[in-house]
Order: structure tokens, then C-alpha cells, then sequence
């Protein structure tokens, strides 16, 4: 084992809850219920009750851990596997950017899950939760931009760290640690291949890595052995997954930088590739006083990540998949302003004038931007106008990033507006939900929590 996968273990078997800074930890419940509101969101969308089929014909009935889109409680794996699911579809979930991983989806499923079933405390998963961020995100950054070119990193990092959150209820020691690295990464599967096909993968992807994650530290927990250098080893993760692995991110401040504390809330509804662009292009129309139909073309200046994942679409076939259409996305924003949820659903496949602007828009490789990400996600666009003028916006951090986040009041305001799409909680049960996330260090019994 290397000294960086050593010193990584090694932290997150000492990691307690006393040493996580108050700061980090609302942060943590921030998070948690901007994730609990894109896994209500869902409820009753395709292909989530296909997941909730599964998890009925195969596993328990009923048990400790709750299924929030039905109400209903499974096994820790199965509710892991469909709450993992859920809150990956709506594309309202939280993302890291450096890694770009989206740890709420895989993290706090699993370890929800499983603090259910083991009948532990609220700062307990909270503890868990921070130990599932810091790993996964930096394993991300280790594993870099090569990995996420044909990877969908939140399958495969986000495997390893929803091992990490449960490995962390269950109360692991370093060398329990490194066998359960082991044990979830040789599971870490989910490629990108999808998007062309518009097909369902992507919640598969997250559902798994969820399930999975839990799997490989329950079966550590019995004494399954895993890999002692699954990442930096020859025929490792990074061995067979990445071009450009950096060891050094593994240990990168452990116990001093907050990975966690770094994390973007969504604002648009839609792949957080195309979150600068309509930032920008809506800053620019707002300070021109422009109209959509004033606008001739849109190009997008953007970094190598956003035209891997965003070309493969180019005219969507499902609400879906539009939000990995730049063109749809910006389509949205001029002409109605947002692209929230109800304009996905509503009008990005039907409206016409959206399929006009759509058309307008292109995307180049800017090496300013390029050279930025991952760390930051500048947004660049050029207008040109049906009169000839060319015009230029710039924003340096989307809404939501964490030098622009969204504060608690609207992050109460999304998650009802969340809630209310799917008609998943009545409003009454919504604010109670908040109540009970703002409460969670507090919280002794987390049976009935959703």
C-alpha cells in the first residue's frame, strides 16, 4: 500500500465527530436535504418504479430503512439501492467540482441506509457522511480528467465512497479500511456511453454504487478481503482507468481542507456542464435587455469535459436527456428565463421556440476556461444579435458554487419546490422534513425519519 492510500485510511479511521468543524457540519445537513428533495422529486418518474419492482420482488417487504418515493422500507441494500436511484434523476443533486463527483447521491443512501438498520444517531451519520465526501472526492481528484472522459465517476468513486460512509457506521479501523477500498473498488463500474442512446443508466449507475458500497463493508465487516492498494496498484483503479492519475490528492490535507465544505448546489435543473453557459447568457440578456428572439446565435465557450459529455447530444429525444443539451438548456433560459423542472417537463421537448434557439447554439473549447476547470467552472459566451452586434457575458461562479451558494432559506424554498413536483409530500409533510433535517444532531432514533 502506498503512503498516500495509507495516510487516507489512516484518517478516516480516526476521523471523529468532535474534530469536524461546526461549520462543516450544517454544511452536511445543507447537503443532506438539498439530496433528500431530489430523491421525493422523483417519485412516480421513469425508470425509478422499475428500481422499486426490483427492490419488492427481491428483497424484504419491509425492513429498517425507508424507500422515500413509496413510502415504503426495504433491507439497508435495497432501500440504499433504490433511494440511490432516485436522487439521481431529476439532475437537481449536488456536485463537487474538482472531482466531479456527485457525492449525495452515493453517500448519503448508503449511509442512511445502513444507520437505519444499525440504529444509530443522527451525528452519527452525520460523521459517516463527511467520512464518504472527503474519500470520494478525493479519490475523484486522484483519479482526474482521463478517468472522466469515458467513466461517469459518480458510479465508480461514488462506489468507494459510499463504502466509506457505511465502513464509518460500522466503526472500521485503518486496516479495515483498506480491505474495504479494496472490496468496492473492484466493483466501481459506470460508463458514459449511455447519453448517446438517451437510455437509463445513469440511475443504475448511482443505485448500484449505493448498493454496492454497502455491500463491500457489510461483507468486510464479516472478514472479506479486498485489494491492499485497489487504486495506485498495478492493476489498480488508476491502472486501468485513468491516464493522468495524481497519487498526491489522496492525502491532500486530511484534517485541514473540507472537501466536503467545497460542494455545489444545483440551481437549473439540468447537467451542471451546462450550468455557466445559462448562467452567463442570462446575466448578458439581463444586462442588455434582450429578448430571445433578438438573439441570431449563442456560442458557449466551454472546457474539454462539458463537449465530451454535452456533444453526444444534439437533438434530444427525452426530457432526460435534454438536460445534457447545451442548446435546450440555453433555449430554456432565454426563452422563459429558468430551466427548473417544470420547463424541463413542460416545454423543452414541445415548445418550438426553444427547438429555434436550440439551434442557435454551439460550443468551442476555450483555453481559459479549459485550464480552469476542474477546480472552477468559468462560464464564456458570445451573442450575436439580429442586428449585428456582438456581445460577450461572463460569470466566474454559477449560482450555487460555493462562493455563490444558495443560503438555507433557499434551500427550503427548492426542496418544497422539489417535493411539490412530484406531489411525493404534502406541503405540511415537507416542512416537517425540513424540521427534522435541521434537527439532526439531535436526533437519537432515525426510524422514522422521511
Amino acid at each position: 500500500m502506498s503512503q498516500h492510500t495509507h495516510a487516507l485510511t489512516e484518517f478516516l479511521a480516526g476521523l471523529r465527530y468532535e474534530q469536524i468543524p461546526d461549520a462543516v457540519l450544517a454544511r452536511t445537513e445543507d447537503l443532506f436535504l438539498d439530496w433528500l428533495g431530489s430523491a421525493l422529486a422523483s417519485a412516480g418518474a421513469h425508470p425509478i418504479p422499475l428500481f422499486e419492482r426490483y427492490a419488492q420482488e427481491m428483497g424484504p417487504t419491509s425492513g429498517p430503512s425507508r424507500i422515500f418515493v413509496n413510502r415504503g422500507s426495504s433491507s439497508a441494500y435495497f432501500a440504499a439501492l433504490v433511494n440511490g436511484a432516485s436522487s439521481h434523476l431529476v439532475e437537481q443533486d449536488d456536485l463537487h467540482n474538482s472531482s466531479v463527483l456527485h457525492p449525495a447521491t452515493v453517500v448519503f443512501p448508503a449511509a442512511l441506509a445502513a444507520a437505519q438498520h444499525l440504529r444509530k444517531s443522527g451525528r452519527e451519520l452525520l460523521l459517516a457522511s463527511v467520512a464518504g465526501y472527503e474519500a470520494g472526492i478525493r479519490i475523484g481528484e486522484f483519479l482526474g480528467r482521463s478517468h472522466y472522459r469515458i467513466f461517469h465517476t459518480t458510479a465508480t468513486v461514488g462506489t468507494l465512497a459510499a463504502a466509506v460512509a457505511v465502513g464509518k457506521l460500522l466503526e472500521f479501523d485503518q486496516k479495515q479500511f483498506t480491505h474495504l477500498l479494496g472490496s468496492a473498488g473492484t466493483q466501481a463500474a459506470g460508463l458514459w456511453e449511455f447519453l448517446r442512446d438517451a437510455a437509463d443508466s445513469k440511475q443504475l449507475h448511482t443505485a448500484k454504487a449505493a448498493a454496492d458500497g454497502l455491500l463491500a463493508a457489510y461483507l468486510t465487516r464479516e472478514g472479506l478481503t479486498g485489494a491492499q492498494n485497489i487504486l495506485e496498484g498495478e492493476q489498480g483503479m488508476a491502472a486501468g482507468m485513468s491516464t493522468d492519475a495524481d497519487p498526491s490528492k489522496l492525502s491532500d490535507r486530511l484534517g485541514t481542507r473540507w472537501a466536503l465544505a467545497e460542494t455545489s448546489f444545483k440551481f437549473h435543473a439540468s447537467c451542471r456542464h451546462t450550468h455557466p453557459a445559462a448562467d452567463a447568457l442570462l446575466a448578458l440578456m439581463q444586462r442588455e435587455g434582450l429578448r430571445a428572439d433578438a438573439i441570431a446565435s449563442v456560442t458557449t465557450r466551454v472546457h474539454q469535459g462539458a463537449i465530451d459529455v454535452l456533444g453526444r447530444v444534439t437533438v434530444p429525444q427525452t426530457v432526460h436527456q435534454a438536460k445534457f443539451s447545451m442548446g435546450t438548456v440555453l433555449g430554456l433560459i432565454a426563452v422563459h428565463g429558468k430551466a427548473g423542472l417544470t420547463e424541463f417537463h413542460e416545454l423543452a421537448l414541445t415548445d418550438p421556440a426553444v427547438a429555434a434557439f436550440r439551434d442557435k447554439v454551439s460550443m468551442i473549447l476555450d483555453p481559459e476556461v479549459d485550464g480552469a476547470y476542474p477546480a472552477r467552472w468559468l462560464g464564456r459566451v458570445e451573442v450575436t444579435t439580429t442586428d449585428g452586434r456582438r456581445l460577450q457575458g461572463a460569470i466566474d461562479e454559477p449560482k450555487g458554487d460555493p462562493g455563490n451558494t444558495l443560503s438555507r432559506e433557499e434551500l427550503e424554498d427548492k426542496f418544497r419546490r422539489l417535493v411539490q413536483f412530484s406531489n411525493a409530500r404534502s406541503a405540511d409533510e415537507a416542512g416537517e422534513l425540513i424540521e427534522q433535517v435541521w434537527r439532526l444532531r439531535e436526533t437519537t432514533d432515525l426510524s422514522q425519519l422521511g
